[in-house]
């Protein structure tokens, strides 16, 4: 994604650990936020204890950190686009909740991730009609889309609004905060660069969030 959005005469900034002082003249620079795929959200970053002793425990300092940051940028109004768990972590910041694993707390789900084929996983998603994702991908009403997770949206957060589902089983794929510059997928955009069909064309997303950061 780096690398396309260089060619449209934007410059990306990868953010710095540092204290929210030090950090905050960095932040007014900036015209948009994309929040990547990484480690699981801790279940206290959502105020839950692990569903099974031990496991899938997260990472809850780099969720305080880029909480601040989305703080930062929600209120600033900024353009945020949320991939993966940057999506869960959008939920979460609004007040949701994840499944901390959707194999264990929906087993009739079906398969989100597979360590072995990663990327190669996918399934189908349905748009919902007169959203965001619906328009962007007109005509279309549903994609194929990668999948590389295990956790998941459970509660939606407060003025967030769905804009995509899995076909299968319901799982939320996509959420849009109402003022609409807050946008998170599930999948991988960027894994599907240059990949062609079946897989849900992801310069056209990439295009929605540049048009809004340009706005700035």
């Amino acid at each position: 994604m780096f690398n396309y959005v260089s060619q449209k005469g934007i410059l990306p900034v990868l953010l710095p650990d540092l204290p929210m002082n030090q950090l905050k003249p960095i932040l007014e620079e900036l015209d948009g936020f994309v929040f990547q795929g990484g480690s699981d959200l801790a279940p206290e970053t959502y105020n839950e204890k692990p569903i099974v002793e031990g496991k899938w425990l997260g990472d809850a300092y780099r969720d305080a950190y880029e909480l601040r940051i989305m703080d930062y940028a929600v209120k600033q109004g900024k353009p945020v686009l949320a991939i993966c768990r940057g999506f869960q972590l959008m939920n979460v910041y609004f007040g949701g909740s994840l499944y901390q694993d959707i194999a264990t707390q929906m087993p009739a789900a079906i398969q989100h991730r597979d360590a072995e084929k990663y990327d190669g996983l996918i399934h189908e998603i349905v748009f919902e009609k007169g959203k965001t994702l619906d328009s962007i991908y007109t005509g279309v009403g549903k994609a194929v889309v990668n999948s590389v997770h295990h956790q998941g949206i459970k509660n939606i957060g407060e003025g967030l609004e769905i804009l995509a589902m899995s076909k299968e089983d319901g799982i939320i794929e996509a959420l849009q905060n109402k003022e609409g510059n807050v946008l998170g997928v599930q999948w991988h955009p960027e894994f599907s660069v240059g990949k062609g069909a079946p897989l849900l064309d992801p310069l056209k997303l990439y295009e929605y969030f540049i048009d809004k950061v340009k706005r700035q």
